[in-house]
């Protein structure tokens, strides 16, 4: 099993390498854990205080879920995977069946802020991107998927997504063994990634 971290700042184009990756890949051999499924469960914090929870910040993830989940796959267990929505700021009551696969991409802003994660990925990837770019997609995003007004995006991006960008997750692009500049839009950074995850498919085989 070869396990990938592929990290970033917000609105990076994490996602759209995940998908051009796979793309690229037999669908049946690859398998993704997206970080924001292991944001902690709120539901003991009324909605109007749940809504103002850093997202951005390491404390509001619940990592030792994330690394025994992806133990459990290495082990060859299947997992259920948690569903978190944005919306409530809650975890769903139902989960989705993952199952172990020869690939697992493991996605998020975060995923290399933690050591123990750190260490269980043999390919540590940060992509990167303009921090105007950046905005301008988590505008366009947090608009049309979360249901936040451009207001609400701004003032959040300032207070907490900006400040938690430069102390968190920048810093941890020297964990990377693969930097992907220009995001999704850097063919030849994802074509060099592909290109890897072949080779051990291939050795694998």
């Amino acid at each position: 099993m070869l396990i990938v971290g592929i990290a970033g700042g917000t609105g990076s184009g994490k996602t759209t390498v995940v998908r051009k990756v796979m793309e690229k890949l037999p669908s049946e051999q690859v398998v993704v854990i997206p970080q924001d499924a292991y944001y902690k469960d709120n539901g003991h914090i009324p909605l109007e205080e749940r809504q103002k929870i850093n997202f951005d910040h390491p404390d509001s993830l619940e990592f030792t879920l994330l690394i025994d989940h992806i133990q459990k796959l290495k082990e060859g267990q299947s997992i259920e995977m948690p569903i978190y929505s944005y919306l409530t700021c809650l975890r769903s009551k139902e989960t989705i069946t993952i199952k172990p696969s020869r690939v697992v991409l493991v996605e998020g802003i975060m995923i290399l802020c933690d050591s123990r994660l750190r260490e269980m990925f043999d390919i540590k990837v940060f992509v990167d991107a303009d921090a105007d770019d950046r905005l301008g997609r988590v505008i366009q995003r947090d608009i049309v998927e979360r249901g936040r007004s451009v207001m609400m995006v701004l003032e959040r991006y300032h207070e907490t997504v900006k400040p938690s960008h430069l102390q968190f997750i920048e810093p941890t692009k020297r964990y990377a063994d693969i930097i992907i500049p220009g995001g999704g839009d850097n063919q030849v950074g994802i074509g060099v990634l592909v290109s890897i995850i072949e080779k051990h498919l291939q050795e694998e085989s």
